[in-house]
């Protein structure tokens, strides 16, 4: 019996990974994260159970998982985007080392993916910026110390923002003097869902803009130079005069 933590992506059925649609078609117990993950994605299993776990605290997902266990029931552990990234997984599998249950991680496609493909943007430019930080506005729980806004924006490199659309106006105050008035900022409502959409902007100017479509949860924040800019150089690998192993 195995626990998988599957990815379902960002909200797009289709952006799931062969592997994972494959384990949610054929494990006999879905647990599904019913707020965020699309009822698309269960389509096609033969489960004869399914949890949505939106309406459970966290020890009775592991009395289920356990009950599971018990049965050698597989379990498809379904969350939403990259269950690594912002998917409370951590707590789960720290009780299932505990109890000496197997578990795999399947991964999915993440919201900050999905954003940069709505956007038409390679969030890594030469010359603009080669480093991703992906990070979320602290609110309800505090931040490590370091990882405070202010500190990495000092970096000025891309940043993805998760669950801070409801602090913005914070957002660009803390974000302006790294970056500048005039520095690109996206925000992209339910990425891959029927009803997406987005704001492409300066930080001076996008403020105004979202509180216009009134977005005020499931939104990434993108920063950067990458979201607006032609001006990089060319990349070495598919330069004429760049020779490598398989072009001599």
């Amino acid at each position: 019996m195995t626990v998988y933590f599957i990815g379902a992506g960002p909200g797009d059925p289709e952006l799931i990974t062969v592997k994972g649609q494959r384990l949610i078609h054929r494990c006999p117990v879905i647990i599904y994260a019913g707020s965020l993950v699309p009822a698309a994605v269960l389509e096609g299993h033969s489960a004869q159970t399914l949890i949505n776990s939106a309406e459970l605290h966290l020890a009775q997902i592991i009395e289920a998982i356990k009950q599971a266990h018990d049965q050698g029931l597989d379990v498809a552990r379904v969350h939403s985007g990259d269950p690594s990234l912002y998917g409370a997984i951590g707590e789960q599998i720290r009780y299932l080392r505990e109890l000496g249950i197997p578990y795999e991680i399947i991964p999915g496609v993440t919201a900050v993916a999905a954003s940069a493909a709505l956007l038409g943007c390679e969030l890594t430019l030469p010359d603009i910026a080669q480093t991703v930080i992906l990070t979320r506005y602290g609110d309800k729980s505090p931040m490590p110390a370091g990882e405070q806004l202010a500190d990495l924006a000092r970096h000025r490199s891309t940043l993805a923002i998760h669950l801070g659309v409801k602090h913005l106006e914070k957002i660009v105050e803390e974000l302006r003097p790294h970056y500048g008035g005039d520095c690109p900022i996206a925000v992209v409502h339910r990425a891959t869902w029927p009803d997406q959409d987005w704001v492409l902007d300066t930080l001076d100017g996008i403020v105004r803009q979202v509180q216009a479509k009134g977005f005020r949860r499931t939104a990434l924040i993108l920063v950067g130079r990458v979201l607006a800019s032609d001006s990089f150089s060319e990349s070495a690998l598919y330069r004429a005069s760049h020779a490598h192993l398989y072009r001599p």
